[in-house]
């Protein structure tokens, strides 16, 4: 996640390390009734990347080289972002209701075709994609999602 959104090894790789060090001084504050620790290590990595994004951007680039521009930055990392947070809540919700998702929403194809690949009415089919918005809508909500 981290390499995707900082766009540098190095910096993906400081990201790691002070990921797992913020996790190693927080460790009294995870609460396993509020979330998981996969849930929890990521809301920190989430951190740390925007953290490390917002630095890079504010800070010139090595010599000889142009200052990227602090928006785009940014905007890369947020995007990064809000795709993995996406990517975490669809693997929340059943895997009917995700293919429903994919197929339909993120793949841009009929619901009729789904259907009929999937070997089900299209009926079913609109009805795995209302509920598994739903199921989708839920995750995102508990997870205070802002995208």
């Amino acid at each position: 996640m981290s390499c995707r959104a900082l766009n540098d090894d190095g910096l993906a790789e400081e990201a790691v390390q002070e990921t797992f060090l913020r996790a190693w001084r927080a460790a009294d504050r995870h609460d396993p009734h509020r979330s998981s620790l996969r849930t929890w290590m990521f809301s920190i990595a989430r951190n740390v990347t925007i953290d490390l994004a917002r630095a890079r951007s504010a800070r010139p680039q090595s010599a000889g080289r142009e200052v990227e521009p602090t928006r785009g930055a940014k905007d890369t990392a947020e995007e990064s972002l809000r795709s993995w947070e996406m990517e975490e809540a669809l693997r929340r919700i059943g895997p009917q209701h995700r293919h429903a998702i994919v197929e339909t929403y993120l793949r841009d194809r009929p619901c009729a075709e789904v259907a009929a690949e999937a070997g089900v009415p299209e009926g079913t089919m609109r009805s795995r994609l209302y509920y598994g918005l739903k199921a989708l809508r839920s995750v995102l909500e508990e997870r205070e999602w802002t995208g």
